[in-house]
């Protein structure tokens, strides 16, 4: 693919990915009601358009997009689907971090199978980045046991745990060095919880998964031990931009709506030319960022700043949808209450503390 940002979007206009984005919008609203538990036959469709490649290694039969080409794709799926998206992205953490380490064993075992969808993969770090820091003692704690690790322990947001055969994810030993690792479910001890019902995305099945004295062998051990796994860098890290892409992706969605609107309502021709040219600064960015051509230093072009951005222009955007949709739009069921409602997921998934900071003073209209 050319690096350049106009042609960028061609890569992905193959049949039978424009298929598969119009499978995930026809489908979007059923997922999100309440009536399907978890996006089972969206997966098959993401199979099919051999998606599911799109982080597995060539060797190991996937088609490993760049940075900047997986952004944009994120982007244009989460247009169609965020909570098949979201759920993408935690298996794609996983796929990622199994395929960027040095463990030969484990990635033979496990990437052909989870390119082809045999397996399903999901992702538990967040004690190990952004979830529980304030605790002295870890979420899940690991202790030598014969050839591997004893574990304890809570894994707190685990999205897919009911469906997933192996979960990425950290434990702390007791001189506080860390490991990543590939947790079978299937292990005794390993008991998932019930999925939490949440305020969107509840087909997600995210939930918490208990661990009683799991003995885990070396041979999934991704990393480890040190100090500050995570920033060890493989597989991706908490810098990047998937969940921007995620924001920016709904705002699409929230555009189209709101452009629907405009057609006979020329006062909201203002208001979408405005979103959408901070929609589309967007997605350049994170194209220009992931792809190498800005300087890495350009605060302007620091994940955090597009991530601040991507949050706002989510939330401004879907409401704008509901305002411009007026009664319509409040009825459960409709497009613009459910994005008014998903929205609301970014201002808790994976959000540091400066982009929650923010948040915070943008609600408060504080600007210094």
């Amino acid at each position: 693919m050319s690096s350049s940002f106009a042609e960028s979007e061609l890569s992905f206009e193959s049949p039978a990915y424009l298929s598969l984005l119009t499978r995930l919008r026809d489908a979007t609203g059923e997922l999100n009601s309440g009536t399907i538990s978890w996006p089972e036959q969206q997966f098959a469709w993401l199979g099919e358009a051999d998606v599911l490649g799109w982080v597995i290694p060539e060797e190991y039969d996937g088609s490993a997009l760049s940075s900047a080409e997986l952004n944009l794709g994120y982007e244009q799926l989460a247009s169609a689907c965020l909570c098949t998206t979201f759920v993408l992205t935690q298996r794609n953490g996983a796929c990622q971090r199994i395929a960027g380490c040095d463990n030969e064993g484990l990635k033979q075992r496990l990437l052909r199978d989870l390119c082809s969808g045999k397996l399903y993969a999901t992702v538990g770090i967040s004690h190990l980045t952004t979830s529980r820091q304030h605790l002295k003692k870890p979420a899940v704690s690991a202790e030598p046991c014969g050839s591997g690790y004893r574990l304890n322990g809570t894994i707190p947001w685990v999205t897919g745990a009911v469906a997933a055969d192996y979960i990425v994810t950290g434990a702390t030993c007791e001189d506080g060095r860390q490991l990543l690792l590939a947790l079978n479910t299937k292990l005794p001890g390993v008991q998932c919880d019930a999925p939490e019902q949440l305020l969107s995305l509840t087909a997600s099945q995210t939930g918490l998964v208990q661990l009683k004295d799991v003995e885990l062998p070396e041979e999934d051990v991704i990393a480890g031990p040190v100090h500050e796994v995570m920033k060890l860098g493989i597989g991706g890290g908490t810098g990047s931009l998937t969940t921007s892409a995620l924001a920016v992706g709904l705002s699409r969605t929230a555009l189209d709506l709101i452009r629907i609107e405009a057609e006979r309502r020329p006062d909201l021709e203002e208001i979408l030319h405005s979103l959408d040219g901070t929609r589309r600064s967007l997605t350049e960015k994170m194209w220009l960022s992931n792809s190498g051509q800005v300087d890495p230093d350009d605060p302007d072009y620091s994940s955090g700043v597009i991530r601040q951005q991507a949050n706002s222009l989510a939330l401004r955007s879907t409401q704008a949808a509901l305002t411009a949709t007026k009664g319509r739009g409040f009825v459960q069921g409709h497009p613009a209450e459910r994005m008014v409602r998903e929205a609301m997921f970014f201002l808790v998934w994976s959000c540091p503390q400066p982009v929650a900071q923010a948040a915070l003073r943008e609600f408060a209209c504080i600007t210094e």
